[in-house]
C-alpha cells in the first residue's frame, strides 16, 4: 500500500462529511464563540490518539499476541459495518447514534466520530504488516487528519451549501466504498491465513 492510498483510506474511515450533522448536533447546545475552539480541541485529542495507536502498534499486537492476519480480518470486519451504518444509518440519525447534551469532550466527537475503532485497526494493520514505513504512514495519517479537520470546521458552510441530502448522499457513497475496502481488507487476511496466492 501506497501512502497516498493509505491516507485516502484513513480520510474515507474518519468519514468527515458523515461527521457534519454528528458535530452539528452535538455542538447546537454550545455557545458559537466556543464551538470552533472546542471543536480543534476534540480534533487535536484525535489525533493524539491515532498517533498513539501508530507508534505503538506493533508493541500492542505483540502483548495481545496477535497476528497480522487476525488484525486484517477484524479491522475487515469493522470497516464493513461502519460502511453498512453509513450507508444504512439508524432511525435516530448519524453513524454514532442519538448525540447528547451539553459541551462534548473526548467521546463522541474525538473519540468514536474521529478516531474510531476502524481507524485504530487500520493504522494497527499498516505498522504490523510494514513496520519500517511508520514514518510513511504517519504522514498518511496527518494529512487524512488534516483534511478531515479542513472539512469538519467547515462544517456550519458545507452544511449550509450543499445540504443536508447531498451530504447524506456523499457519506452512503463514501459508505459503499468502505464496505468494498472491507471486503478486500477481509479477504487479504483469509488469504494470508490460508495462504493462498492472490
Amino acid at each position: 500500500m501506497t501512502t497516498l492510498s493509505a491516507g485516502i483510506l484513513l480520510f474515507l474511515i474518519m468519514d468527515p462529511l458523515g461527521n457534519i450533522p454528528l458535530f452539528l448536533a452535538l455542538l447546537k447546545d454550545v455557545p458559537p464563540q466556543r464551538r470552533r475552539k472546542v471543536m480543534i480541541r476534540e480534533l487535536l485529542i484525535a489525533l493524539a490518539v491515532l498517533v498513539a495507536f501508530l507508534l505503538g502498534g506493533q508493541y500492542i499486537l505483540k502483548v495481545l499476541q496477535l497476528r497480522q492476519e487476525s488484525v486484517s480480518i477484524a479491522g475487515g470486519i469493522v470497516l464493513f459495518l461502519i460502511g453498512i451504518r453509513m450507508v444504512f444509518p439508524p432511525v435516530e440519525g448519524g453513524v454514532f447514534g442519538k448525540p447528547g447534551e451539553g459541551e462534548p469532550f473526548i467521546v463522541p466527537m474525538a473519540i468514536p466520530g474521529v478516531a474510531g475503532p476502524s481507524a485504530m485497526a487500520a493504522l494497527l494493520l499498516l505498522t504490523n504488516s510494514q513496520p519500517g514505513r511508520t514514518a510513511e504512514w504517519g504522514i498518511a495519517l496527518f494529512l487524512a487528519w488534516l483534511a478531515t479537520a479542513i472539512i469538519l470546521l467547515s462544517s456550519t458552510f458545507l452544511f449550509r451549501w450543499l445540504g443536508e441530502s447531498v451530504l447524506t448522499a456523499m457519506e452512503r457513497l463514501m459508505g459503499m466504498l468502505l464496505i468494498a475496502l472491507s471486503v478486500q481488507m477481509f479477504l487479504s487476511g483469509l488469504s494470508a491465513y490460508l495462504h493462498i496466492a492472490t
